[in-house]
């Protein structure tokens, strides 16, 4: 009996021996792919989006251009006056801007939300200054809530975060009414987790 007993001990152990090692392995798996993009910072800089029609006199450079256009946009101007540069299919304006916060002590983010409508009359998100911390399959969320908290509450999904890093541009859908959206938000698929978020603020309410 004693014998029968060692057997069914020994078995037991290599069970759960067995058990203990798959428990370990599903653990690590997703660990190992939740942390691995953490140590792997992605730059992604992208110019300030000009439009197809946009035309730069020579002698200023796109550089000069993006500064002259965005200074512009946030001047008054009457309807008669010409532009600083000649331009015309290139205007933009700025519907709505706000700046990237850390959501926890883990996640954090920083960095200027802003967006733009173009000349075409297409609207853009555009990061400036971007550092976010990184993360799987991370998107860019343009949500209605004020408070940038809840998604039921309608939000567009503007695709994969290009990198953690950077000055990028993502283009709203055609026929979006962007200045219904009132907060951006980087968020993990996979897990259900947001990263960062920012309050957009409307350019006309003065602030």
């Amino acid at each position: 009996m004693q014998i029968i007993r060692w057997a069914t001990s020994t078995r037991e152990r290599k069970i759960i021996a067995s058990l203990a090692i798959a428990l370990v392995i599903a653990i690590a798996i997703p660990a190992v792919w939740l942390a691995s993009p953490l140590f792997d910072n992605k730059t992604v800089d992208e110019e300030f989006p000009l439009t197809v029609s946009a035309e730069i006199p020579a002698n200023v450079t796109r550089e000069e251009a993006e500064v002259m256009m965005e200074t512009a946009s946030k001047l008054d101007m009457p309807a008669e006056e010409s532009m600083t540069l000649a331009m015309e299919g290139s205007a933009s304006s700025v519907i709505a801007m706000g700046e990237l916060m850390d959501e926890d002590f883990f996640h954090k983010g920083s960095g200027k939300a802003t967006i733009y409508r173009l000349g075409d009359g297409s609207s853009v998100l555009r990061f400036e200054g971007l550092n976010v911390t990184n993360g799987p399959d991370l998107h860019v969320l343009l949500l209605e809530d004020p408070t940038v908290r809840d998604k039921d509450l309608g939000y567009i999904d503007l695709g994969g975060l290009k990198g953690n890093r950077g000055n990028q541009n993502y283009e709203l859908p055609d026929g979006t009414d962007a200045s219904t959206y009132h907060g951006v938000m980087i968020y993990c698929q996979p897990f259900r987790v947001i990263f960062s978020t920012a309050q957009l603020t409307a350019a006309d309410s003065g602030a």
